[in-house]
């Protein structure tokens, strides 16, 4: 993790250093919710319950860098809540997101996070947290940009089974590109 924040470190005060524009600084956040399939769903259409229910709750923030409108690198942190398991997390993580193909401002990418996932409490030990997702980002107004996104979320978790905790989210956020590092706004 200190390996991924001196990256970003090195790579904004090359941006600085640099006459030629690599790319942008930029902010994010998001929040998902995990669904799955209701224990108590019976066919009979008069129970009342649903067949998919939401189970859990994702929310999360992060600073980055995008390079020449293709490559990002961000640093990223937030807050998991499995109810149906009573399961509170914490992770920070870095991600390499890829922007698949790109049609003026919105692109469709892939991305790929690895991290740490902490515990607040003593009944499941702290773990690691590894992602994968697919998203859209729709340029908006300005700098703001809207992401729809779907994750598989893996934590580690001895407790469970396979000492793990598998998910696919479903999530909304944004991405605002800064202007602080435009060598044209600072002069």
């Amino acid at each position: 993790m200190k390996k991924i924040i001196l990256l970003v470190s090195f790579l904004l005060t090359l941006q600085l250093a640099s006459q030629e524009k690599l790319g942008r600084p930029f902010f994010t956040g998001s929040s998902s919710l995990t669904f799955a399939i209701n224990e108590n769903y019976t066919i009979t259409p008069d129970d009342g319950e649903p067949f998919i229910i939401p189970t859990a709750i994702f929310l999360r923030a992060g600073f980055g860098y995008e390079f020449k409108r293709r490559v990002a690198i961000s640093f990223n942190s937030g807050f998991d809540y499995h109810w149906n398991y009573a399961v509170s997390a914490f992770p920070t993580y870095g991600s390499l997101k890829f922007n698949i193909t790109e049609d003026e401002d919105d692109t469709f990418f892939m991305e790929m996070s690895y991290g740490k996932m902490w515990r607040p409490s003593n009944k499941y030990s702290d773990g690691n947290y590894y992602g994968f997702g697919l998203g859209t980002q729709i340029a908006g107004e300005k700098r703001w940009n809207t992401i729809v996104r779907l994750d598989f979320h893996r934590k580690g978790l001895i407790g469970f089974e396979n000492n793990r905790l598998d998910s696919v989210s479903l999530g909304i956020g944004f991405t605002f590109f800064s202007t602080i590092l435009n060598k044209k706004s600072l002069a």
